[in-house]
This record gives C-alpha cells, structure tokens and sequence, in this order.
C-alpha cells in the first residue's frame, strides 16, 4: 500500500484498501520506533516541514542514526545543535554538510528553488553563529535569504544600505545582544513581520543575554516578536513559515 497520506485516501476511495486497512496503516506509521527516539517521519505531510533533528546532548551514533531513518522518508533533512563528532558520524551512514558556524547539519538529496524573500540582520560579528542559523534555516526549508551582518546601533549608518532591502522582504530576523536595541530601531522602519533573537552576547550584566530578549520583549515597536535567546533555529523557520504563507 502507499505510504503517503493522499495516497492512502486515493486507495480508500478507489476500493483498494478498506477502512480497516486505513486505519491501520495510519495508526501503525505515525512515527518509527528506534528505541532511544520515536522519528517523526510524516511531519512534513502534516505541517509542510519535516522533523529536525536537535543534536545536542545526543551522542554522534544517536544523532546519525536519526538522520538516516529520516532520509529513508525525507530527501532533505536538517539536524541543528551539531558537533564535528556529530557530522562524522552522519557521515559514514549519508551524505551530510556540516557548518561549524551556525552548527547546521544537512542531508540534502534534492535542491529547493528559493522562494519569496527573507532578510537576517545582525547587530554584530559576535552574533554570526545565530544570524547564520537562521539564514541557513530559512534557505533550507527553501526561501530565499540576503543577509546583512554587523549593522547594529553603535554604528547605524552600517544599516543604511539593507533599508532598500525591507521594501520586498516578507520576513525579517533580526540578531542582537548586549541591549537588543537592533530589533526596535528594524521594526520601526521596516514593513515586514520582524522576528527578533536575543543573543547571548554582552558583558555581565546582559545576563547572558536576557537583557537583549526582555528589552525585544518591551519593543515599542509594532509588529516584533521575539524568539528565544539563540534561538536562530526558531526565527529561520518561522521567517521560512510566514515568507511562503506570503506567497
């Protein structure tokens, strides 16, 4: 029988298979079982994207036995969070690229046409392995990503040239430690929905990045949400969700 789910339902409805056929087949295959993970494997029928995998504190034969029961449903996989160890450990079971900036482990049998328009900003250098966790995000599950790096207050004249770049982005991230100041002065001037990470990047008294995430919470202005402290993951695929929702 078919495994997908519209495949499923054209058997139904064809006479191939009964409803008790049916309802077997959905309730036996909502997940496999690997012992040390339940793998999500339809999530991509459901939602549109398919379970990533969040390698850390997984060890590499974990992680790379993950991956490769995703990739015998997914041609593209992502695992986040990844190590050196972690890569080469996919690696000797598939085919794999590994970042060690935004720490993005990728399994990728077929390529995506970019859609739409995303932009990543980051106040800083310092905040590259966020900012680069999102763009990489966003530009795997298939959107289109300008990025513009250490454009933050303390030199704003640096922001200048993305301003061209708001006018047809559907989503914008936007990356930034100490005071998060970066977020508030984007939303004011900027049309699109901005998505604001907290990065934990600052002297003490940032507290490792919650003065950053409570002054985006406190934004006054409209239309910034805000993900949690380096959480790039988090923003690239909702910046990737609103960016097609868009159009």
């Amino acid at each position: 029988m078919s495994t997908s789910f519209d495949d499923l339902l054209q058997d139904y409805a064809a006479g191939k298979a009964s409803r008790e056929d049916l309802t077997r087949q959905l309730l036996r295959e909502t997940y496999i079982d690997a012992g040390m993970a339940k793998i999500d494997h339809r999530r991509s029928q459901r939602t549109g994207c398919a379970e990533v995998v969040f390698c850390q504190n997984k060890t590499p034969d974990q992680v790379a036995e993950i991956m490769a029961r995703l990739a015998e449903h997914e041609p593209r996989v992502l695992g986040t969070r990844a190590s050196a160890e972690h890569a080469a450990a996919a690696a000797a079971r598939l085919a794999v690229d590994y970042d060690p900036v935004s720490r993005l482990l990728v399994h990728a049998r077929e390529p995506l046409a970019p859609r739409g328009k995303v932009l990543v900003l980051s106040a800083g250098t310092a905040d590259l392995p966020v900012a680069e966790e999102a763009a990489q995000t966003a530009e795997f599950l298939g959107s289109l990503v300008v990025r513009h790096f250490d454009c933050g207050v303390a030199g704003i004249h640096r922001l200048l040239p993305a301003l061209e770049q708001f006018r047809d982005a559907r989503a914008v991230v936007c990356c930034a430690g100490l005071e998060g100041a970066l977020a508030s002065v984007v939303g004011g001037v900027c049309p699109a929905p901005v998505i604001a990470v907290p990065t934990s990047v600052g002297y003490g008294a940032s507290f490792g990045g919650l003065a950053a995430l409570l002054a985006m919470l406190n934004s006054c202005a409209p239309g910034v949400s805000v993900v949690n402290i380096d959480n790039g993951f988090g923003a690239g695929y909702l910046a990737h969700r609103i960016n097609v929702t868009g159009g």
